[in-house]
């Protein structure tokens, strides 16, 4: 059974407006002092628009990697993102 909550498409956007968020955070809550705190927002911003680039699904670049990948790499860096 193949259930899908949000669509790929949208899952897609949703991507790429997390991973600029993401990048961005830190200058906007202005952690410059604490290079650290700033250093894995930044990480998980690429790294979510690095892996979403080869995403098998419609805004993929180059579709290399299956969507249920794609989903346990969001939950590693959604879990990753909660430790820190």
């Amino acid at each position: 059974m193949n259930v899908r909550v949000i669509p790929t498409r949208v899952h897609g956007l949703l991507d790429y407006v997390a991973g600029g968020v993401n990048l961005a955070f830190p200058r906007v809550l202005g952690l410059h002092d604490a290079p650290w705190a700033a250093t894995v927002p930044r990480i998980d911003g690429v790294a979510g628009v690095a892996y979403s680039l080869i995403t098998d699904y419609e805004l993929g670049l180059l579709r290399a990697l299956p969507v249920p990948a794609h989903l346990a790499f969001d939950a590693a860096k959604g879990f990753l993102m909660a430790l820190s």
